[in-house]
């Protein structure tokens, strides 16, 4: 399975930033992975390519973080639906509008279910056994040219 390993957080982080570099109106990222795997740390790499300055919060409390314009230059929801019971909440948040002229990064996007965008790109976590990470992918058409990014090819 094509991946990349990632050393550290920073490395996480600066998987993350490719990630944001990227990001395009309408895209949506689901981010997979067991508690601790990284998820988070992604999403503030992304983030932070994007222009935010200050460190992300996590979103497990508030369940969605909008970051808009000035303080990102792609407006993104980053979401977290680990407390989601059922697919159908998810329907209350809103998700469609951050779409209009935004993406989402999805924590915990399975919980959506089927109601997941045909579209996304899948990132997965995993711990490996020295303690690092792996990142692996599943590309849809969307996202064909575009992931992975040329820096990986160097992994």
């Amino acid at each position: 399975m094509t991946g990349l390993p990632l050393a550290d957080v920073a490395a996480t982080e600066a998987a993350g930033a490719a990630l944001g570099r990227l990001l395009r109106a309408g895209d949506v990222v689901a981010l997979h992975g067991d508690l601790g795997a990284g998820k988070t740390s992604l999403a503030r790499g992304a983030l932070a390519a994007l222009g935010l300055a200050e460190e992300a919060p996590s979103p497990s409390f508030a369940i969605v973080q909008a970051y808009d314009r000035p303080d990102v230059s792609l407006p993104v929801w980053h979401v977290d639906l680990y407390r989601l019971e059922d697919a159908g909440e998810a329907a209350e948040l809103g998700l469609d509008e951050a779409l209009e002229d935004g993406a989402l990064l999805i924590e915990w996007a399975e919980r959506l279910g089927d109601r997941l965008w045909p579209d996304t790109l899948h990132l997965t976590l995993e711990t490996t056994p020295d303690g690092a990470r792996r990142l692996t992918w599943a590309v849809p058409a969307a996202w064909e040219g575009r992931w992975p990014p040329s820096e990986f090819s160097a992994a």
